[in-house]
């Protein structure tokens, strides 16, 4: 039986299905099942199977909750690594480039022109970003379609079929959507935005340079995320080159001799164009070479250089971080962006919220794209996140009420900036956090059970 741990518990809570026979489980994309939340539903599954069952697991990463499962329900285990644990495949270049949040979508389109024969995969974090970036792809003439949790099982085939026959030249997907493709010749992976947890990463840009071809991983980050790339470069033991966007006349002078081989390499229709040639001929006989060739160039062309023409630089500089900073955390790491609301989540890491999964309860209950949301701090019980400013009213109306795996959320502006950081006590500088409306309730002494629960949380932590 092959099966996702969802649909398996589901079947054995029913009792449509016993596993007290088993004899071999695979566990397979065992790093991403865990990322993904499937952690208790695992250990729910592996307990009821039997003791003397043969276990394999696969994971192209080893973090220690993997590490865990192997030691809980594995005997004398035997491990066999291909490469070094974390380690990219060496065919692999990467790449980064600072663009403001604004200038992602357009750093996008100029990495793609500048590629013409790019067949690739490009990573967003959400389900509404990946639909949004296909869309504006395909509106702008991109042959690209996206895959994500929503798509029916046909809708998925169908994408994917196109795709492996190469009909589609770019898929927008998700971390979850694309886990399993296995697609030869894949060209490029862009990193639209990187990932929440940088072991995924490395499951992004091993979708290219398969068997032994070489390929590229190009990621976009903001000035502030210099970090990041610094984090990942330290796990995968591997250096990435800074990359600048390429400019309008080096675009150009790309697509305009694509233009010209593709002319050489055309095929010929001699019968079909033969009865309109002295009428061509005709039209073309007050014109010598060289103006026959500019009049053409220039109908394909002058679209494409026009707009162009009126782009500028998207290239932004890095914030580059002292040495004490690199090693710092992911929370201790982020600085608060100007503009933007810090909110109060009714839920942590004890309800099994994680960075990803917050992005995805905000920005797909809110329709907003995840470039929008700041830093992020997942506490025991609740968690902290900031949002641009002009979504506040959206995000108080939209998230109010939506549950994360059965836990009902309820969400509020803070009054202080410092909510979640690391390093502050209560009396420590302001930076004890605050939700907007608490400090009135404390004073009125609440006797809500919520609120009594509140105040026992903060002075515990």
């Amino acid at each position: 039986m092959v099966a996702t741990p969802g649909r398996l518990l589901d079947l054995i809570k029913r009792r449509a299905l016993q596993l007290s026979d088993v004899q071999c489980v695979v566990l397979d994309e065992a790093d991403e099942m865990l990322n993904m939340g499937f952690k208790e539903d695992i250990d729910s599954i592996l307990e009821t199977t039997p003791e003397t069952k043969n276990v394999w697991l696969f994971s192209a990463t080893m973090p220690k909750d993997v590490e865990r499962i192997a030691k809980t329900y594995m005997t004398d285990p035997l491990e066999v690594s291909i490469g070094h644990k974390n380690q990219s495949n060496e065919n692999i270049e990467h790449i980064y480039y600072v663009v403001k949040e604004r200038d992602r979508y357009e750093a996008v389109k100029r990495l793609i022109d500048f590629h013409p024969n790019i067949y690739g995969l490009i990573f967003c974090r959400t389900k509404h970003e990946t639909a949004t970036v296909a869309e504006k792809l395909g509106r702008d003439g991109y042959n690209a379609e996206p895959l994500h949790g929503d798509l029916t099982q046909p809708m998925r085939d169908r994408v994917m079929a196109r795709f492996r026959s190469k009909e589609l030249q770019i898929l927008v997907a998700t971390d979850v959507a694309a886990r399993g493709i296995d697609v030869d010749d894949i060209t490029h992976v862009i990193n639209y935005n990187l990932p929440d947890d940088t072991e995924n990463y490395t499951h992004r840009s091993g979708r290219t340079a398969r068997a032994g071809k070489k390929g590229q991983s190009l990621v976009l980050i903001s000035p502030k995320e210099n970090y990041k790339i610094k984090a990942i470069e330290k796990q995968m033991s591997k250096a990435f080159a800074q990359g600048k966007i390429p400019n309008a006349e080096e675009i150009c002078e790309i697509q305009l001799m694509k233009l010209i081989q593709k002319t050489i390499d055309i095929q010929i229709k001699e019968k079909d164009i033969e009865k309109f040639m002295p009428q061509i001929l005709a039209s073309f006989e007050d014109m010598d070479k060289t103006e026959i060739i500019k009049k053409f160039v220039s109908a394909e062309f002058n679209q494409f250089i026009e707009y162009y023409d009126r782009a500028g630089d998207v290239n932004q500089r890095a914030k580059q971080d002292s040495g004490r900073d690199r090693d710092r955390t992911d929370k201790g790491a982020r600085a608060r962006d100007e503009g933007k609301t810090r909110f109060f989540l009714s839920a942590g890491k004890r309800d099994g919220l994680n960075p990803g999964g917050l992005l995805r309860v905000v920005c797909d209950a809110a329709g907003i794209d995840s470039s929008g949301i700041g830093r992020i701090d997942i506490m025991t019980s609740y968690a902290f996140f900031d949002v641009d400013e002009a979504h506040t009213e959206r995000i108080l109306k939209s998230v109010n009420g939506t549950e994360f795996e059965g836990t009902k959320l309820s969400v509020e502006v803070t009054n202080t900036q410092n909510g979640g950081g690391s390093g502050q006590g209560r009396s420590g500088g302001g930076g004890w956090w605050k939700p907007a409306s608490f400090r009135w309730r404390r004073r009125r002494r609440p006797t809500s059970f919520r609120w009594r629960r509140v105040q026992k949380i903060i002075w515990r932590q």
